[in-house]
């Protein structure tokens, strides 16, 4: 069975830094291809990052040049280093799996994604 858990969310100041994790079980790390989403109330649930099956990180324009995606193989773990918050990156932040084998990996399409974890919530003040 596959789990998603991330953590690391909280409050920051316009202008600091948060690191999200993402821990896996049930994908070893050759094995999947992860990605960062968030989402607002009312909102659509929308792409911050993604890695192809090369570890090719992908951003969308919002965060580009401020968020890092990576991974750590020996943890299984995912991470999303947020730098120069905004109080637009407020949101609930999910991070996302799929098999390594499928052609969608780095897909920046949410429906593409098999497996997500439950959120962890990021405030950020202004």
């Amino acid at each position: 069975e596959v789990q998603l858990v991330e953590s690391g969310g909280g409050s920051a100041q316009s202008g600091g830094s948060l690191r999200l994790s993402c821990r896996n079980s049930g994908y070893t790390y050759n094995n999947v291809c992860m990605a960062w989403f968030r989402q607002i109330p009312g909102k659509e649930r929308e792409t911050v990052a993604s890695h192809t099956r090369a570890d090719t990180p992908y951003y969308s324009a919002s965060v580009e040049g401020r968020f890092t995606i990576s991974r750590d193989a020996a943890k299984s773990e995912l991470y999303l280093q947020m730098s120069s918050l905004k109080a637009e990156d407020t949101a609930m932040y999910y991070c996302a799996a799929l098999p390594r084998s499928s052609d969608y990996c780095g897909s920046f399409r949410k429906d593409r994604y098999n497996d997500w974890g439950q959120g962890t919530q990021v405030t950020v003040s202004s």
